[in-house]
Order: structure tokens, then C-alpha cells, then sequence
């Protein structure tokens, strides 16, 4: 299996978006072992140098831990973690582009309400 990533961003940041993912839909629990960096490094066709580097970030921020000589665990509460730091970001960037969008368009909060309800149903 080889991934597809993405050139505008990091390969490594990728790497954490994709483990990031797997805790959000279930594929890993809280205290889930994840696959190791060496499996990873394979799987995906990377550095494994990259798979570490993206391993690292989610260390970092609490979302995964090490077992001495067992490997990489989901922490408790990453799931938390991750929606929490994932809304975050949705509010920073996503939205706060669409409504200066909205406003040169001259679009009211309404307006852009509606687009939304009627882009969701379709």
C-alpha cells in the first residue's frame, strides 16, 4: 500500500493528520497500540526518519506515548485532544476565511447559513 500525500504540506504532517484520523473514527482506541515506525516506514514507502518526525508531533502534544520497548500507544483522552485542537484550527482558518469571503461578497451570517444547510442537503 503506498499513500498519496499531498505537496503543499509536510510529509510528516500528513503522517500525524493520518494517525490523527484513525483515533477520530476508531481504527485506534485509547491505549491502542499503533503500528510501529518501522511497519509504518514500509507500508507507506516513506523515510522512516519522516515517520518518526510525525510520530513525535502527536508525542508532543499528549496523543501518543511510549512504551519502553513495547512501542507507541494512544494516550486517554486523545481523542478529546485531537477534536479540541482540530476545532481550534476549523475556527482559525476555515471559518474566519469564510466570513471575510462573506464579507467582501456582502453575504450577512443568513446568507452563509443558508449556502451551508443547502450544500449539507445536497
Amino acid at each position: 500500500m503506498k499513500a498519496t500525500f499531498d505537496d503543499g504540506q509536510p510529509i510528516f504532517q500528513q503522517i500525524a493528520d493520518m494517525i490523527e484520523d484513525d483515533i477520530l473514527n476508531g481504527t485506534y482506541e485509547e491505549e491502542d497500540q499503533i503500528i510501529s515506525m518501522s511497519q509504518f516506514s514500509r507500508t507507506f514507502q516513506i523515510n522512516p526518519a519522516t515517520a518518526v518526525k510525525g510520530i513525535a508531533l502527536l508525542v508532543n502534544e499528549g496523543i501518543l506515548y511510549k512504551k519502553r520497548g513495547l512501542g507507541m500507544y494512544v494516550a486517554t483522552g486523545a481523542k478529546i485532544l485531537i477534536k479540541s485542537k482540530r476545532r481550534d484550527r476549523f475556527l482559525n482558518d476555515l471559518v474566519t476565511k469564510l466570513l471575510d469571503e462573506a464579507d467582501k461578497l456582502e453575504l450577512s451570517a443568513d446568507d452563509v447559513i443558508e449556502m451551508i444547510k443547502q450544500k449539507k442537503r445536497s
